[in-house]
C-alpha cells in the first residue's frame, strides 16, 4: 500500500481517521498520519511529492494551527471551519465555563488544558515551548479571526516552497460590522505563520498585568527570516460597543503595567513596523493630553473619518482607551510609592496649609 503522508486519498470520502494519531488508518483502510480528515477528499489524483503539487487545495499537509481560547463558544466554530484544511489544529483553553471545549473537539480540533500561575510563560509561549507540535509550520489565530479562503490557498501556496521563515499577514478589523481601512488600523501586519521551533513571544513584565493569561500586545521574535502575505485575514474582535470596552479595559491594565514597570524589549528583534510604532508608543509616554492626541492622530492623520459613523466611534473610544491606560499607569505609580491616590492628595493639602501658617 501506498503511503502519502497526511493526505487525503483521491476518492476517499471518510472524515474520520480510526484512532486519531500519527500513522493511523482511516476507515478506508488509508495510512495516513493526521489526526482528522476535517473535509472530503479530492477526486483528482494527488501528487507526493509538495514541490509537484499544482493546485493549493490539494497539498500535503504541513501546517498546525494554534487557538488560545477562554469561553468562545460564540467564535470557535468558524475560526477552526477557516482553517479546516490543516494538518493539526489545537485548541488552548483556558478553563473555558461555555461549550468551547465541546464545539471545538466536535470539529477534530485537539484540545490543551492551560491553567496559569500568574507568571510567565503566558499561554501562547507555553503552547510554543510545552506541545509537541505534528508539523513544522505553525498558524497563531483568535477564536474571533478568520482565514478567508483566498488567503487559505496563499498560505498553502507559500508553504509548497517556503521563502521565508516566517510570513506577516495583514488583519483587517470589522467593527460594528465594517471593515475598518483607516484610523490606524489598517493595515495591521502580524507574523502568525512561521517555523515553530524559531520563534517566540517578547517578554515585555514579568509577572501579572490584571489583563488575563494570553498575550496582548506582545510581539513574536522570530530567529529568522520574513516576507509578507497579499490576502487578509479578518478579525470580528468587536461586534459591539460593550465587547470593545471588555476588552479594553484589560488592554489598559496591560498598557499602564508595561509603561510604568515593563521591561525594555530589543526593538530590532520584532521588525521595521512594529518597533516604529512601539518608539512612537514609548515617546507619546511624555506627552501630554493624549486622549485627545490619540483621537486627532486616528481620526484626522490616519483618515478614520473615512470611515463612516463606525470610524468616528471607534477614534473615540482609542481616545477613551487612552485615557483609561494614563489614568491606570499614575495609579499604578502612586501605588507603586506606598500611598493611595488620597493619602496623597491629604498630604499635599496638609503641606499647603502648613506654608500658609508659617508664611502668616
Amino acid at each position: 500500500m501506498d503511503l502519502l503522508i497526511g493526505v487525503h486519498w483521491p476518492g476517499c470520502p471518510d472524515r474520520d481517521w480510526g484512532g486519531g494519531g500519527r500513522g493511523s488508518r482511516c476507515n478506508q483502510g488509508h495510512l495516513g498520519m493526521v489526526r482528522s480528515c476535517r473535509q472530503p477528499c479530492s477526486s483528482d489524483r494527488l501528487e507526493r511529492d509538495p514541490a509537484n503539487v499544482s493546485q493549493p487545495e490539494q497539498i500535503l499537509y504541513m501546517l498546525s494551527v494554534l487557538i488560545p481560547t477562554l469561553n468562545e463558544q460564540e467564535n470557535i466554530a468558524q475560526c477552526i471551519q477557516s482553517v479546516h484544511w490543516a494538518g493539526e489544529i489545537v485548541v488552548v483553553d483556558s478553563g473555558s465555563t461555555d461549550d468551547t471545549v465541546a464545539i471545538a473537539q466536535s470539529l477534530g480540533a485537539t484540545v490543551e488544558n492551560f491553567d496559569w500561575n500568574g507568571r510567565l510563560p503566558k499561554k501562547k509561549n507555553w503552547a510554543l515551548r510545552n506541545l509537541s507540535w505534528e508539523n513544522e509550520w505553525l498558524l497563531i489565530l483568535d477564536a474571533d479571526e478568520r482565514v478567508p479562503p483566498e488567503l487559505g490557498r496563499e498560505i498553502r501556496r507559500a508553504l509548497i516552497s517556503p521563502q521565508a521563515d516566517g510570513f506577516l499577514i495583514n488583519r483587517c478589523f470589522v467593527f460594528l460590522g465594517r471593515r475598518i481601512r483607516h484610523c490606524g488600523y489598517f493595515p495591521s501586519w502580524n507574523l502568525r505563520l512561521f517555523r515553530h521551533e524559531k520563534g517566540q513571544f517578547e517578554y515585555l513584565h514579568p509577572g501579572d498585568t490584571q489583563s488575563g493569561d494570553n498575550e496582548i500586545h506582545e510581539h513574536l521574535v522570530l530567529r529568522g527570516t520574513t516576507s509578507r502575505l497579499q490576502h487578509e485575514m479578518l478579525h470580528f474582535a468587536y461586534p459591539d460597543i460593550f465587547t470593545w470596552m471588555d476588552k479594553h479595559n484589560r488592554y489598559s491594565n496591560w498598557e499602564a503595567h508595561v509603561e510604568v514597570a515593563g521591561a525594555a524589549a530589543g526593538l530590532d528583534a520584532i521588525g521595521s513596523h512594529a518597533s516604529m510604532r512601539r518608539r512612537i508608543k514609548r515617546w507619546s509616554y511624555s506627552l501630554p493630553c493624549r486622549s485627545w492626541l490619540r483621537f486627532f492622530y486616528s481620526y484626522v492623520v490616519r483618515a478614520g473619518f473615512l470611515d463612516g459613523y463606525e470610524g468616528l466611534v471607534l477614534c473615540r473610544l482609542l481616545g477613551m482607551y487612552e485615557a483609561l491606560a494614563v489614568f491606570k499607569a499614575h495609579e499604578l505609580r502612586t501605588r507603586m510609592a506606598g500611598k493611595r491616590p488620597q493619602e496623597n492628595h491629604f498630604q499635599l493639602s496638609a503641606q499647603s496649609e502648613r506654608r500658609k501658617a508659617n508664611s502668616a
